[in-house]
């Protein structure tokens, strides 16, 4: 696409007799019909998935509650699926948990030191279990991110970090008193409180059953909640991230997504010549029709066409390499942006679509391999830029129009040809507004005379062709003959100067000029052949 932006870039007068239309979609035609065959024609040779090509913490926790999402690695879901089942003794009875209950316990045996009730404000609880306590003083260690929560969560099975490690990490145990932990059980924070809500008579954060969970135990279940969240996600994104397994799913999506992209590219240009041979070949079909003319011309043409791309192989290489890049690009991108949160497929299509005319606009900006001027340059690449940002348009028309319309095969159709249709049409108006708009000529014309280094650049590689070009000049010159020649002219110059009068200076030249071998313009005698209006002046 951009070589043909760079080709149309040099301005286009449209014929005053003919319809501004067809001139108009004469100089653009091509662009138009590649783009539209490379975005919406060629898109099944890039396979986009919701939420990209690669499992991300955030994208593997969707799973179950998106109906569109599921594991791009077929090991990462068998990982999950050979978790094992939930064992609470086997958590409860880690070394690490059972350290701090020790702990606890030693503290108050010897010192007597209570412990804070994380939850309950100003609560102090017996780090021990004793019958004769009351459960609201009974102290017991709480998982503050439950245990369960914990080794049932995709995102640590996919970050490959054990759940006993995690759930009894320091950050995430909090003592409470023993009615309230054994009330939240294996529930969530969330979980808990929406049971609550729903049982009312079941509710026993202190001791008294049926007590109704104060707003500001809920206040504090949250916030612990969260800080621990934050602390367990954080090691899991630098467990996971970080890893050799995320590296090379990463790398291998987008190789993969590169080569797609770099076949779409390709295949678009090739078909391309293809559609305008078989075109050209059509203008020859005779009337009245014949089927078997017709189809010799579309089988010429497409051969036709073909030979062309062949011809072509270099911009074909080209356009394989940047759509290369951009498919890699895309790729990383959106892999990146599932970190945080999950792409759908048109949005996947929009940044892979982005990318590649950022690519093909950048490779004009940076390297500028038409040694365009800077005004130019900057025409070409809003060109790109804007014939990109078209398809990127015509998607989310096809896009909203398959979520209104659910009629099969129909839908699909109607939705496309939309899309496509609209993506031609915004392309066509946008280049010709700027090829033909006075405001954006102006701009290009001052930015045209703006110095910059490439005009620099151009400078000295037009005056190094120029000195190549007198350099070959002097190569070919015969050195002996131009030395004769140059004392010959010393010796008439000298003789030249000390000439006394008119006719010693004529004679001096016509000798040269017999020496030389240059006929005289002239026969006979100059007054007479000038006063003789028949006669002419030959110069040879």
């Amino acid at each position: 696409m951009s070589n043909f932006v760079q080709a149309v870039n040099k301005g286009y007068e449209p014929d005053p007799d003919e319809n501004i239309f067809d001139s108009l979609f004469q100089q653009y035609e091509k662009v138009i019909v590649e783009s539209l065959i490379t975005s919406f024609g060629l898109d099944f040779l890039v396979k986009d998935q919701h939420g990209g090509d690669v499992d991300t913490i955030h994208n593997v926790r969707q799973i179950g509650v998106d109906e569109k999402m599921q594991y791009k690695s077929a090991q990462n879901k068998a990982n999950y699926d050979n978790r094992g089942e939930y064992d609470r003794a086997a958590y409860h009875n880690d070394p690490r948990y059972r350290k701090v209950v020790a702990q606890a316990k030693k503290d108050f045996n010897e010192k007597g030191i209570l412990q804070d009730d994380t939850y309950v404000e100003g609560n102090k609880v017996i780090p021990k279990r004793n019958k004769t306590i009351p459960a609201g003083k009974q102290g017991q260690l709480d998982h503050v991110v439950s245990a369960k929560e914990i080794h049932n969560d995709r995102g640590r099975v996919l970050a490959g970090i054990d759940g006993r490690e995690l759930a009894n990490s320091p950050d995430n145990l909090r003592y409470t008193n023993a009615a309230l932990n054994k009330n939240l059980s294996d529930k969530s924070v969330e979980e808990y409180i929406a049971w609550c809500e729903a049982n009312p008579d079941k509710i026993d954060w202190r001791g008294n059953k049926g007590e109704p969970l104060p707003d500001h135990v809920k206040k504090k279940l949250r916030e612990e909640y969260n800080r621990a969240k934050k602390a367990y996600d954080a090691k899991l994104a630098a467990k996971y991230y970080t890893s050799p397994q995320f590296a090379a799913d990463t790398a291998k999506a987008a190789g993969a997504r590169g080569f797609q992209m770099g076949i779409r590219q390709a295949t678009g240009l090739i078909f391309t010549e293809v559609w305008f041979a078989i075109r050209e070949e059509m203008v020859y079909v005779q009337t009245p029709f014949n089927m078997e003319h017709f189809l010799n011309s579309i089988s010429k043409g497409i051969k036709n066409g073909f030979e062309r791309a062949k011809e072509k192989y270099k911009e074909v290489l080209e356009r394989f390499k940047d759509g290369a890049l951009a498919g890699a690009l895309s790729s990383i991108t959106t892999t990146l942006c599932n970190i945080f949160f999950t792409t759908a497929k048109n949005v996947v299509k929009i940044i892979r679509q982005s990318y590649a005319s950022l690519v093909q606009a950048a490779k004009i900006m940076l390297l500028n391999p038409d040694n365009l001027p800077f005004g130019e340059r900057m025409r070409a690449t809003s060109k790109i830029i804007a014939t990109g940002a078209s398809v990127v348009f015509g998607t989310f028309v096809q896009e909203a129009l398959s979520e209104m319309i659910k009629i099969p095969t129909v839908g699909d159709i109607v939705s496309t040809f939309c899309g496509t249709l609209i993506s031609g049409v915004l392309t066509c108006t946008l280049l010709f507004f700027l090829d033909q708009s006075k405001i954006i000529n102006k701009m290009v014309t001052v930015l045209d005379k703006l110095p910059s280094m490439d005009t620099n650049i151009q400078y000295f590689r037009e005056l190094a062709e120029y000195f190549d070009q007198y350099a070959a000049e002097l190569m070919s010159i015969d050195i002996d003959k131009f030395r004769q020649e140059t004392i010959l002219y010393n010796q008439l110059a000298e003789k030249l100067e000390y000439v006394n009068s008119e006719q010693e200076e004529n004679k001096i030249l016509k000798s040269a000029l017999q020496i030389i071998g240059i006929s005289l313009p002239w026969t006979g005698d100059f007054n007479s052949f000038m006063g003789d209006k028949t006669q002419r002046l030959v110069f040879e």
